[in-house]
């Protein structure tokens, strides 16, 4: 799938599926602890108090993975519009093609 997603060479390929599943797992880690702390903290202000900069820090781990898939989106997003234009020899052929006709 990751290799269909974004084109890169052969050895490439592998580090990113490596980096996607790392962010994933990232993520999925990050949310338990987060639901954790929300119920540890959940109807104590005294808890909310001592606690409050870890739930920040962890809001912030997830915007930095949110960050980092944009990031990968983008450059796909490059690859495909790079793709799409026709290079000047592609563009002879074609119009050589067409005045054959």
């Amino acid at each position: 799938m990751i290799s269909y997603l974004l084109k890169m060479s052969k050895e490439d390929i592998p580090l990113m599926e490596e980096a996607i599943h790392n962010i994933r797992e990232d993520r999925n880690q990050t949310k338990e602890l987060l639901k954790d702390l929300v119920k540890y903290i959940s109807g104590a202000e005294e808890r909310h108090k001592e606690s409050g900069l870890i739930a920040a820090k962890y809001v912030e781990t997830l915007q930095r993975s949110n960050d980092q898939l944009v990031k990968i989106v983008s450059l796909r997003h490059k690859n495909i519009n790079d793709d799409s234009k026709l290079s000047n020899q592609e563009r002879n052929e074609i119009f050589d093609e067409l005045n054959g006709e």
